[in-house]
């Protein structure tokens, strides 16, 4: 194998291996992300006040199933 092709190998097995590593990474965090089912914040009605740095945002729910947050 000449030089140039070993070069290139090689740095196409680190670019796969850091692809590994991102990938890893990524299920790390997703991990982390908590989730909360839409009918556990709704339960008491279709509307929900949340404070966030000071404000206060108003999610709905509509009739339709969709979200929609205004401030």
């Amino acid at each position: 194998m000449s030089s140039i092709a070993g070069s290139i190998m090689e740095t196409f097995s680190r670019s796969t291996e850091a692809a590994g590593d991102q990938q890893q990474r990524n299920f790390v965090m997703l991990n982390r992300i908590k989730s909360i089912d839409s009918d556990a914040l709704f339960s008491d009605g279709d509307q929900i006040f949340i404070q966030h740095r000071g404000e206060q945002y108003l999610l709905r729910r509509t009739r339709n199933g969709k979200l929609i947050l205004t401030k």
